[in-house]
């Protein structure tokens, strides 16, 4: 190797970024503290933005495409230095290269049960699940919070801080709407109320990290099991005023698990086996008669034996309160 070839292997005449990985929101150029030849060429491409920083702070922003660096297109680093026109000396500078592109589809949730006040039940727990995109904004205000002396910035390293982020401002907004006489059944059906609300305050927020949430998006709001299990059983109970609907409602069910179990199900029986639970829970609820005179029939000991025992299916399918038998096993009772 000559000595012209020993120099020109000091400076560096190529920068660019071939990056293959989706995940990395900021890359420095290895430079092997070398200076960078007047004339080099840069290449920037797309979903790219290239920063030229000289002592640590930032200067030229270059944009998708090619560049040759001359004094004429990095008037910041020129005045920096003090260059003359026609400058064609190496210099130092560090070259960072940012990811422009939208990161999406990331994925957020509640670490724990959030509890707001509910103005139908009392107080209740819940958690949330949602997604999110972002990219940067701000190449200075995004270098300034997380690069310090870090070369490579993946997604891995800032998620943590979004996400809980992210999850300070939707407990506030919850938090705040609770107070305006909000349920649950409200609330599930108002996300997008939500998301609306949350926007401006989460926009707000991460721009001061140099950071654009693009999309918000809450993809399901769950209770915990025992007030899920309170709210079935509140329904089928509503339904026992219709006596049609909680037939077809019983024979629907007894549908559905005969379809899950194709190999062990009897349709015709299943389905059987939900009307008979529906006319006993008819049976079973209706109001003691006025009297002969108003055409009732007496029931006779045997009949009221056999709905006692009825109504002790119910309780036991979980159709029936514990409150709700003993009320109506003690009007029986009183029948003999």
């Amino acid at each position: 190797m000559g000595l012209f070839d020993f120099l020109k292997g000091q400076f560096i005449d190529i920068i660019e970024w071939v990056d293959f990985s989706r995940d990395v929101l900021m890359w420095k150029f290895p430079d092997q503290d070398k200076e960078i030849k007047m004339g080099a060429q840069l290449t920037v491409r797309d979903s790219q933005a290239a920063v030229l920083l000289n002592e640590g702070k930032m200067a030229d922003i270059f944009e998708p495409g090619r560049y040759e660096l001359t004094t004429r297109n990095m008037p910041i680093m020129t005045t920096i230095n003090s260059w003359k026109y026609g400058f064609e000396s190496p210099f130092k500078a560090d070259v960072y290269f940012f990811n422009t592109r939208q990161f999406t589809d990331n994925k957020w949730g509640t670490p724990s049960p959030v509890t707001i006040a509910d103005s139908k039940f009392g107080q209740i727990e819940f958690r949330a699940f949602g997604a999110y995109n972002f990219r940067i904004q701000d190449f200075e205000l995004f270098f300034k919070e997380f690069a310090g002396t870090d070369p490579v910035i993946t997604l891995d390293e800032i998620e943590g801080m979004i996400k809980g982020k992210l999850m300070d401002r939707f407990t506030e907004i919850v938090a705040e709407m609770a107070e305006t006489d909000l349920s649950f059944v409200q609330m599930q059906a108002q996300k997008t109320e939500f998301v609306a609300a949350l926007m401006p305050r989460i926009s707000d927020y991460f721009a001061e990290f140099g950071l654009a949430i693009t999309d918000f998006s809450i993809q399901s709001i769950t209770l915990p099991p025992e007030l899920q299990e309170y709210l079935r059983k509140n329904t089928q109970m509503n339904m026992v005023g219709d006596l049609d609907r909680f037939m077809k409602f019983q024979a629907g069910n007894a549908l559905e698990k005969s379809a899950e179990n194709p190999g062990g199900g009897n349709v015709g029986i299943d389905m059987g086996a939900g009307l008979a639970m529906g006319k006993m829970m008819a049976d079973a609820m209706k109001p003691e008669s006025a009297g002969a005179g108003a055409g009732a029939v007496a029931q006779s000991k045997e009949d009221i034996m056999k709905l006692l025992k009825d109504l002790g299916e119910l309780k036991s399918a979980g159709i029936l309160t514990q409150e709700e038998f003993d009320a109506k096993k003690k009007e029986l009772l009183a029948r003999l």
